[in-house]
């Protein structure tokens, strides 16, 4: 019916005035749509390119209609303000502007926003916590990225998020935190992927961080979410946009993506079924900082080739060529550098509350965790055998293992056909033994059998 989007409008108005801006946005763009239609336009015009579709549809419309159409963008204005996004805000009431040129209030609103806009680039005037969202596929170096930020010497006290695609948690183990695990100022999830499944406990996570800061007296200087090396950043990134309170404490800083000067071209070029997304693609895409890691393992050529094809993907985002995800601090701290204005004008669905990510269900993860030890020389023999016949489809393996005869905990990482392993501190006198790991794209019975094997008999 043509006037579906009368009460649609009446509740984005409605959800503006209740600061719920994420959903009064969805309201708005429903019923601006629905308008779109009504008058003969169509393609969401309206929403992607208000100027065109104003200058198009306004000598079609009645008196009434060209009120309603201003009253539309006055709403959305008014509410991609709320969410930061000025140079949008800014847009809609333009257009608002040409439909109703007499309005004082509209005029207002415009020379607001687009002052406000000035004074964010200039200014960190908000008191909200930076939050820095660490992405990037699959053993591209992000465990070792955060573990440099939380030992550098920045003065800053940090608080992580991490992200497991599995059933066993790894990545606690293999943070290095300090004195901030005893504060409860990590929290680890590993019950599904942070962008679709465990989006509400990302939500809570972070509420967490939050009210435990205020509990403690103790002020976060930034939050640090680690995702999955599967996840797409664009849930996670609507999380601060579509969460009132998480809007009200915390502001997104950047994505920082690392990239595996490696790799990345086989997973850029990996063909994916109809309708699953290219993670790899999608974080490079969405990167505000991008780490081009593992320099040292690639010839000057690949590197060339790689940066090439990064520019392709997202043609001015920073680029910084590291090994061992050594960085300085500037480039992935404090940054500023969301711009919801930019990721709108890429990505015109980037608001909607259906924003799903499907995953590529040819990517398993197959979690152990056991307790006792394993015997050296069988490891060993398993992991090149492991190495040698499933390198190739082997995307990421990590774990924590006790091995008989030795004092200290063996962490091994490995991603395709090449492996790492370190000795990382003793266990403790009344710290159970036992052995952690998790590898993706693989077998369970075929991982779970040959593992075991290699078990210390009690």
């Amino acid at each position: 019916m043509p006037e579906t989007w009368q009460p649609l409008l009446a509740e984005a108005e409605a959800l503006f005035k209740a600061s719920k801006f994420f959903d009064g946005v969805n309201k708005v763009n429903k019923s601006m749509e629905l308008f779109e239609t009504e008058v003969g336009g169509s393609g969401s015009q309206i929403l992607k390119d208000p100027a065109t579709f104003v200058a198009e549809i306004t000598p079609k419309l009645s008196a009434e209609q060209k009120s309603a159409l201003r009253k539309m963008y006055e709403v959305r204005g008014d509410l991609l303000s709320g969410l930061g996004a000025l140079k949008r805000a800014a847009t809609e009431y333009g257009s608002a502007a040409i439909l109703d040129p007499a309005s004082e209030e509209i005029k207002a609103k415009k020379a607001k926003v687009e002052a406000a806009e000035k004074d964010s680039l200039s200014e960190d005037s908000d008191k909200k916590v930076p939050v820095s969202v660490l992405t990037g596929f699959l053993g591209s170096g992000k465990t070792t990225l955060l573990n440099h930020i939380l030992q550098a010497h920045h003065g800053k006290r940090i608080a992580v998020i991490e992200n497991e695609f599995g059933e066993v948690g790894i990545d606690d183990s293999l943070v290095k935190a300090g004195s901030l695990a005893s504060e409860e100022n990590i929290v680890e999830m590993n019950n599904g992927c942070i962008c679709c499944t465990v989006r509400g406990d990302l939500i809570a996570g972070l509420k967490k961080l939050i009210k435990n800061s205020k509990k403690t007296g103790k002020p976060l200087d930034g939050v640090m979410i680690e995702t999955t090396g599967l996840a797409d950043p664009a849930p996670v990134a609507q999380t601060f946009f579509a969460d009132e309170y998480v809007q009200q404490h915390m502001r997104l800083d950047g994505i920082l993506t690392l990239v595996d000067a490696a790799h990345v071209i086989q997973h850029l070029d990996d063909e994916k079924p109809e309708g699953v997304e290219n993670e790899a693609v999608e974080q490079i895409a969405f990167a505000d900082r991008i780490l081009l890691n593992k320099c040292d393992l690639v010839e000057e050529a690949t590197l060339v080739e790689v940066e090439k094809r990064i520019r392709a993907i997202n043609a001015t985002v920073p680029i910084k060529r590291t090994t061992n995800s050594e960085v300085e601090m500037d480039f992935v701290l404090g940054i500023r550098g969301f711009s919801l204005d930019k990721i709108i004008d890429m990505d015109d669905a980037f608001l909607e509350d259906s924003h799903d990510h499907q995953h590529d269900n040819r990517v398993s993860s197959v979690g152990i965790d056991v307790p006792g030890e394993v015997v050296q020389q069988k490891l060993n023999q398993w992991i090149g055998w492991l190495l040698k016949e499933k390198g190739v489809d082997l995307f990421r393996s990590k774990g924590v293992l006790a091995v008989k005869g030795m004092k200290e905990k063996f962490v091994f990482q490995a991603i395709h056909m090449l492996f790492a392993n370190s000795q990382e501190g003793a266990w403790g006198p009344d710290e159970e033994r036992r052995c952690k790991m998790i590898r993706q794209n693989l077998d369970r019975e075929e991982l779970t059998k040959g593992f075991m094997a290699c078990m210390a008999k009690q």
